[in-house]
């Protein structure tokens, strides 16, 4: 069996060194742009391709998280970013952005594409989707079950990588708009500003920490996991210091060993243990999400900060692996003969160099004493290397400068870095990035009617959406769960013949579409198969996709003009645009670029897919497996809303989703863009989302943009709203 790989985080050099030195496998880092930790130490252009060549001597790799979304303006500096470090044989890049995934496959086809845990993939459907766009490996999402990921392994076979120790995110990963709406500081472009780790109170009830997870720690089921067939054991903390690196590093090195060496005997030192509760993780900690839903075990009620620190424990963790030169151990041999050249070689068990220098001279004074070759070929300096031992050949009395010397170790060692380099399989000297070519801007769509869209959550805003000759209605999947197809059926066909808007021309007709669940997962799959035939009945047209997994599933079993995509999947620049074309027919413009970005983007269609904007409704600031309900005590078994309040007396509704079982918290309040129709925006689509609102204030909302695209100047029916995005953007 061979062995999982243990990946390690780092966020310096010390870190990445001290984190080899523990026992790591490979290093996953993040250089000075694109990566989802902005705030880290992050490595140099040099660093990086230095950090490559040194893990590569020691038989390690390198992955660079390229995992932030890239705005269409940044697209063009990817590939002059990535080529230095693809030309010094970096292993694997970690990729969130669908477009970045495109034009790394199609400029460096050697560099192993990881997908994100950012894209939230829960099942099988969704990676089979990546895999085919040449992914060949996952972060599955940290939500989901060890059978889940069983069943992504025996179904596609790729490469798994998980999360094992370290901080969680409350949020489905990559579905966290919290800090972006409330400050300004996206998660999606490394920046969060952890919103989740304050106190809130729930339904009136005291101050708690109810979004703060437990870190994970799974040294007690580490077996399991080896046993499910994960492929890669990645530990989180790219943001916290080199003795956190390298002190949690070797204690999953040893037990990790342990269990291959003798797994009947597999037992945790308590030692072990409050070793690693002593290094940089919160008062308790959990398995996360692997046997588990969600539970108030699992949150950080009372506090969300971290443990004290052992001081002396960082000290023994800096002598032990970082402050002590991890080496290989070589053999050298010299031969120096007058008038010909010399030639140092340095041979270890795995590989064998051998270099020529200068013409030795005949000593005409003072020969050169085998003491001082000897002392001048021992010094490797900074190498990987520790010469034990020089064997000396030197035919009579010869001379040479001591400059020449060094300067043939040098040589000597740097060839061995190379063979040893490549006696580890991991030398890629022939690489050559393929500059991508630039795609013409299209220029804007020309302008057309508006339409107007609306998603509704009850029925009440349905029969509302229906009587204002809404265009298209996205009506939540849960009332097709709940209600059944016939019943909604009936419903609707009663509210259109009610409205007297029910035509026989079947293009003149309100289109309906299902809004799929915004997490797909095996156990509820049941509920796609029901949107199938939902669709397949005709009541439908079309789906709302909200997950890779939605997608895998319908893209085999509708054309694409029934596909659209909500904003959730992200396309953000022009490449991620083609990756869609062909697939779906139309997208949501991203929530969190600005109108001149928007701009962007529509030029960049080629007018393929729709495009649509968000005008008015509370966006989902997160996509919680987390249950608020639950955590405060209650499993309620009926979807519905209950409120969340901050520190600034601010309240947020919290959508439970008891069908799918998932949370979505709402921002407090809604987004508006009605000035948008004044400022020459010209999206294909304007939707309207609907949330808390009953079905009179839902036909009042739907009548004040009616009359914004109708060319009337007027003011909101609502006082409380934000504009988000449209105007800032995100850094």
């Amino acid at each position: 069996m061979e062995k999982v790989e243990l990946l390690a985080p780092a966020g310096s050099f010390q870190a990445l060194k001290g984190a080899i030195h523990a026992g790591a496998d490979a290093i996953y880092l993040g250089g000075q742009q694109f990566g989802a930790r902005a705030y880290a130490e992050n490595f140099s252009k040099e660093e990086i391709c230095q950090g490559i060549r040194f893990a590569h001597v020691f038989g390690r790799k390198i992955y660079l998280t390229v995992n932030t979304l890239v705005k269409e303006k940044e697209l063009d500096l990817m590939y002059d970013f990535l080529l230095p470090f693809y030309e010094c044989g970096l292993d694997g890049v970690i990729v969130q952005d669908l477009g970045v995934l495109r034009l790394i496959r199609d400029s460096f086809p050697d560099l192993s594409l990881h997908a994100s845990t950012q894209m939230s993939l829960t099942g099988y459907r969704g990676v089979s989707l990546l895999q085919k766009e040449g992914v060949s490996r996952i972060v599955p999402a940290r939500e989901i079950s060890l059978e889940e990921i069983k069943r992504i392994k025996e179904c596609t076979g790729i490469e798994i990588e998980s999360f094992i120790h370290g901080a969680m995110c409350y949020c489905y990963s990559g579905q966290c708009l919290f800090s972006s709406i409330l400050g300004g500081r996206s998660g999606n472009r490394g920046r969060c500003a952890q919103p989740c780790r304050l106190p809130y109170r729930i339904e009136g009830g005291k101050e708690c920490y109810p979004l703060s997870m437990k870190d994970m720690c799974t040294l007690e089921i580490l077996p399991e996991l080896i046993e499910a067939g994960i492929d890669s054991f990645k530990i989180e903390g790219r943001m916290k210091r080199p003795e956190y690196a390298a002190g949690v590093t070797a204690i999953y090195r040893k037990y990790i060993d342990l269990y291959y060496e003798n797994p009947e005997g597999y037992l945790i030192d308590p030692k072990d243990k409050k070793m690693l509760s002593s290094l940089y993780i919160r008062s308790s900690v959990g398995d996360g999400y692997y046997h588990r839903r969600n539970g108030k075990e699992m949150i950080t009620l009372d506090s969300p900060a971290y443990s004290v620190t052992d001081t002396g424990l960082l000290k023994s963790i800096e002598d032990e692996y970082l402050s002590a030169k991890l080496t290989i151990p070589v053999r050298a041999a010299i031969a120096l003969k007058a008038g010909c050249n010399a030639k140092l070689s340095l041979e270890c068990e795995q590989a064998y160099a051998e270099v020529s220098g200068e013409i030795v001279q005949e000593a005409l004074k003072q020969p050169l004493p085998e003491a001082k070759i000897i002392s001048q070929i021992k010094k490797s300096g900074n190498s990987p290397f520790e010469i034990r031992e020089v064997k000396v050949d030197c035919t009579g009395e010869v001379f040479m400068p001591v400059s020449a010397l060094n300067e043939l170790r040098r040589q000597a060692l740097a060839a061995m870095e190379s063979e040893l380099i490549k006696a580890r399989g991991l030398a890629y000297e022939n690489r050559h990035g393929v500059m991508p070519q630039k795609t013409d801007i299209v220029g804007e769509p020309p302008k057309s009617k508006w339409k107007l869209h609306a998603t509704v959550l009850t029925k009440q805003q349905l029969f509302a959406a229906i009587h204002m000759q809404i265009e298209r209605i996205y009506i939540d999947y849960r009332l097709l769960i709940e209600e059944g197809l016939a019943a909604i059926a009936e419903l609707i066909q009663a509210e259109l013949f009610q409205a007297e808007i029910f035509q026989a021309n079947k293009a003149d007709r309100q289109e309906f579409f299902i809004a799929a669940p915004y997490v797909s997962r095996a156990e509820t799959e049941e509920y796609l198969v029901k949107i199938k035939q939902a669709v397949e009945s005709g009541i439908f047209q079309g789906v709302l996709i909200r997950n890779f997994e939605s997608l895998g599933y319908f893209e085999d079993c509708f054309l694409p003009e029934q596909l659209v995509l909500d904003a959730g999947i992200y396309i953000w620049n022009r490449e991620s645009i083609r990756f869609f074309e062909g697939r779906v027919s139309g997208y949501c413009l991203p929530v969190e670029c600005n109108a001149g970005e928007w701009k962007g983007l529509l030029s960049a269609s080629n007018g393929d897919l729709e495009q649509s904007t968000l005008v008015y409704g509370r966006l989902p600031m997160m996509i919680t497996a987390g249950c608020i309900s639950k955590t405060e005590g209650t499993c309620r078994k009926a979807s519905g809303i209950i409120m969340m309040k901050d520190r600034y007396e601010k309240f947020f509704p919290v959508y439970h989703d008891c069908v799918s079982c998932y949370n979505v918290i709402y921002n407090s309040v809604p987004l508006s863009l009605h000035r948008m129709f004044h400022d020459g925006m010209r999206p294909m689509c304007c939707r309207m989302d609907f949330t808390v609102e009953n079905g009179e204030e839902t036909a009042k909302i739907i009548e004040f943009f009616r009359r914004l695209v109708s060319g009337e100047r007027c003011e909101p029916v609502y006082k409380q709203y934000t504009t988000g995005h449209y105007k800032r953007g995100v850094d």
